[in-house]
């Protein structure tokens, strides 16, 4: 089982996941979206930082395709639907049963729109 939060820092947007939590098996690939908007009359850009609970699960949960490599530079208003795709490890500890991946948005200098 894992869980899926959204969060900004002191960013006029929203931003959350279509599906909160997801049930997988270690080894099977997983696909979700998350919806970011800028609410702000003006463009902004951000940089997701994810991190992960418990702590040691953080090396087995295994990213393939996510927002949080780049920067994501925004226009006024825009919103955009953006994935994830990630692997759990079978090698988990089986003592692991649920995970959390949390995603924080700060802005960041960057392209602004």
């Amino acid at each position: 089982r894992i869980e899926f939060d959204a969060n900004v820092n002191r960013l006029p947007w929203r931003f959350r996941t279509e599906t909160p939590i997801v049930n997988v098996r270690p080894g099977e690939l997983v696909s979700l979206v998350y919806e970011v908007e800028n609410t702000a009359n003006r463009p902004l850009t951000g940089q997701a930082i994810a991190s992960y609970g418990p702590a040691n699960a953080a090396p087995y949960f295994k990213k393939l395709e996510c927002f949080c490599f780049t920067k994501q530079a925004f226009a006024p208003h825009e919103k955009r639907q953006m994935p994830v795709v990630f692997v759990v490890d079978p090698k988990l500890p089986r003592d692991v049963t649920a995970m959390t991946l949390s995603y924080t948005f700060f802005e960041v200098e960057g392209n602004n729109r």
